[in-house]
């Protein structure tokens, strides 16, 4: 039987996110045992407190949610989470450079913040939502080639977007797991079925603001 609470990064990146929120995104993540939080950047330092007597990672998130920040910019903000406490990265990669054929700037932006992240894990969103399947396969390659620690399905902030599909992690897990590198599904993950679809399908982590519901 799957350990569900062994893959689920339990979740709080809304824009109106409240103190109460985070504390009981806290007190979940106690309760339910789960791998991870993902919150973002400025309340890194508040997570890293709280969990500080746990074995709970403190993810955060760098170039949230469009990825169209300067890549320098990028590598300063993970330098800044890590400094905070982050224990593993999720940066939104440039989909406007794989749109454009631009795979060297593509490239760069990833391993500007790689570079900066040193030993802390380094996953890469690449927005599956706005990709066809031959844009997934070359961005989850060029994560491949700029030494991404996992591949990202979604940011779950696409107007009308799905979020993650067991088929996109499916097809990144045979291009990436043979280079030794894991799959986040995140987006959408609201039932426990899906959830055992995405894991069934290669997902390693699971990124929900559905946690708790899921354990249930």
């Amino acid at each position: 039987m799957t350990d569900l609470s062994a893959f689920i990064e339990h979740t709080l990146l809304k824009q109106d996110a409240t103190n109460t929120e985070l504390d009981k995104l806290f007190q979940q993540a106690l309760q339910y045992h789960f791998l991870g939080v993902c919150i973002a950047p400025c309340y890194v330092k508040i997570a890293k407190e709280y969990l500080k007597n746990s074995n709970i990672k403190v993810v955060t998130v760098i170039g949230f949610p469009l990825g169209y920040n300067r890549s320098d910019v990028k590598a300063f903000e993970a330098q800044k989470a890590i400094e905070d406490g982050a224990d593993e990265i999720d940066m939104v990669a440039d989909v406007s450079y794989l749109k454009n054929k631009n795979w060297d700037a593509y490239l760069e932006d990833i391993e500007a913040v790689k570079k900066a992240c040193g030993q802390t894990p380094l996953k890469v969103i690449i927005e599956t939502d706005l990709l066809s399947k031959d844009e997934i396969e070359k961005a989850a390659l060029l994560c491949v080639e700029g030494k991404a620690d996992f591949v990202k399905t979604s940011t779950g902030f696409v107007k009308n977007g799905v979020g993650a599909k067991a088929e996109d992690v499916a097809l990144i897990s045979k291009i990436v797991k043979p280079y030794g590198l894991k799959v986040k599904a995140s987006g959408g993950i609201k039932t426990k079925e899906q959830a055992l679809e995405l894991i069934k399908a290669g997902a390693d982590r699971l990124g929900t603001s559905s946690g708790p519901s899921l354990m249930d």
